[in-house]
């Protein structure tokens, strides 16, 4: 074995030869479930062809939700897992994962009762309508589901008057509102990476490595390729978990396992900067029916309002991008809930698509398929190395669906279980002051680093209680800030690319730091990111050109953004 060494640096580290189990995917369900085993003291490798949440897990609508819509088809044991996820999350998580007062608007009294009843009973029915019976009642229901380590107040109604008070600007056939608590999560790509950590912390032999592809296998011995320095790796595996989301069918080809398990839909979302939209949001989210009878969402995301999302079957997850058509409708749609408030493709700072890795079904029709998880289980031909693929997921059930999956694996292996996961605080969330008092108190212990005040709630509110190694680490190196962009510092994008197993610079662009999906990614911002890049990671001149000739190439292909090069000469500048 490996000795133990800061797993922050796990990207200079040689996988060793042999683990119980690999997990093949680094989404959130094989990042939940890597550090589960992990604190099980199960030697576990995590691989991903990608960087860690880059997939379907960084293309969400970013919300902690207890599916209220699932009430409309009968999924009680969903709403009540997801209820009781998002508490804990809320709990767990209070640096990324933040209530957020949820809005419906309400055109009639009565409306929605026929086909919420078609739906309930298997049928396929679009609801435009949902009435205020219908949704006092689907509300009622909802609480009750919450109910357990409940930390948001219960669901109210607003007649007319009321709803013409604290929302001006919404459509005026709206003759009421009821309101909702839910959750949001602020930055979930930096969530999926702290579950990573936090497994590598507590079991040394563990690793997670970003951006190895897996070749192929010989018996149970695993072909492994790391595609930023082109090594190849052997690692015998005792288990196998298939955890690549919407890839899961493309990896069990590569174990000999021909599989049909997935018929992902494509979701997309915009990110504005429209101010009056903002403002006319007054912090709440709206979740509002579609007049096409599909469901659409905004809400302040960022300091700009997030808007989603389409639901479009998809056959090849790598060609997931939001298209013109997809924009033409997001935008579109907001004019049935703010008619009166201008909205133009102009205004879009970023675009993102992602994957759901939904079971597969007959007929195309993503709307329809559940949104619960199973896990379907195969072997490695000629061995008896078992295969296990987790299919669907969503980051509000991660954790449960993650125990869920241990378990399987504990029981094979004989290992029993030593720690439960429930109640058990992640990365920066350790010990995350929830009051004012507490929050100032932790920001004078900050202090001791020298660093003004202003600076360290940024990285208090940016890396929760793991802003202290990050502000001793800045202060240490007398941190300046970015002249493109003075709210991050050059010393804290040297801790990241140090410390965050970075292995290409869209990893600290678009993951790592919330610079890309704040709509702030600029051609400067990207050269002066990758001029520090290159001299942390050793990079030379014609690598840093190719980082960010490849960063330019995302940036306009996957989210719609201008060109951050637009002449070979700034490559190498």
């Amino acid at each position: 074995m490996n000795e133990t060494i800061d797993p922050r640096l796990a990207r200079a580290r040689v996988p060793d030869a042999h683990y119980r189990v690999v997990v093949v995917g680094g989404g959130i369900n094989g990042a939940g479930l890597f550090r589960d085993l992990c604190l099980q003291g199960v030697d576990t490798l995590l691989i991903d062809s990608g960087d860690f949440c880059a997939g379907a897990s960084a293309g969400p609508s970013r919300l902690i939700h207890g599916g209220i819509k699932y009430l409309e088809t009968g999924e009680f044991r969903l709403v009540r897992q997801s209820t009781l996820e998002r508490n804990l999350l809320l709990k767990n998580a209070p640096h990324y994962v933040k209530p957020i007062e949820t809005v419906l608007p309400i055109q009639s009294w009565f409306g929605g009762i026929v086909p919420s009843a078609i739906r309930f009973f298997g049928g396929n029915a679009k609801i435009r309508d949902r009435g205020v019976l219908i949704t006092k009642v689907g509300l009622a229901m909802f609480d009750f589901y919450g109910r357990r380590h409940r930390v948001m107040p219960r669901h109210s109604v607003a007649l007319r008057g009321g709803t013409r008070k604290a929302f001006p600007d919404l459509a005026r056939h709206n003759n009421a509102t009821a309101t909702y608590y839910d959750a949001r999560i602020t930055h979930a790509e930096r969530l999926g990476l702290e579950l990573l950590l936090d497994g590598m912390a507590a079991h040394g032999p563990s690793l997670a490595l970003n951006h190895v592809a897996l070749d192929g296998r010989e018996g149970a011995t695993l072909v492994l390729r790391d595609r930023v320095d082109g090594r190849r790796h052997r690692v015998r595996a005792d288990m196998v978990i298939n955890a690549a989301g919407a890839w899961i069918d493309r990896v069990n080809a590569a174990l000999d396992v021909p599989t049909a398990y997935i018929g992902g839909a494509k979701g997309s979302h915009l990110i504005l900067d429209n101010p009056r939209l903002y403002r006319a949001l007054d912090g709440k989210m709206i979740y509002f029916g579609v007049s096409d009878g599909r469901v659409g969402l905004l809400y302040p995301f960022m300091g700009k309002v997030l808007v989603g999302s389409t639901d479009v079957p998809i056959d090849d997850p790598d060609a997931a991008i939001c298209d013109d058509g997809e924009r033409d409708y997001m935008l579109g749609m907001l004019s049935e809930v703010f008619p009166d408030i201008p909205v133009g493709p102009e205004q879009i700072v970023y675009a993102y698509s992602g994957i759901r890795p939904l079971p597969r079904a007959e007929g195309g029709d993503t709307s329809s398929v559940s949104r619960d998880h199973s896990i379907r289980a195969d072997t490695l031909p000629g061995t008896e190395v078992p295969l296990l693929s987790m299919i669907g997921g969503k980051w509000t059930t991660f954790r449960g669906f993650a125990e869920e999956a241990a378990d399987r694996v504990l029981n094979h292996l004989s290992v029993p279980r030593r720690i439960g996961t429930a109640l058990l605080p992640i990365g920066g969330g350790k010990d995350f002051p929830s009051a004012a008092v507490d929050r100032e108190a932790m920001l004078d212990r900050l202090g001791s680093t020298g660093l003004p005040r202003d600076r360290l709630e940024t990285l208090l509110d940016r890396y929760g209680t793991g802003a202290a190694p990050i502000a001793a680490w800045c202060a240490e190196r007398q941190d300046r800030p970015l002249a493109s962009l003075p709210d991050y510092g050059r010393a804290e994008i040297a801790y990241l690319l140090t410390h965050e197993c970075v292995g290409r610079l869209a990893d600290v662009l678009f993951r790592r730091t919330d610079i890309a999906l704040s709509g702030r990614l600029t051609p400067a911002v990207a050269a002066e990111v990758a001029s520090i890049a290159g001299a942390v990671l050793g990079w030379d001149s014609a690598k840093a050109a190719a980082e960010l000739a490849d960063c330019s190439g995302v940036a306009t292909v996957r989210h719609g953004l201008a060109p951050l090069v637009s002449r070979p000469e700034e490559l190498v500048a």
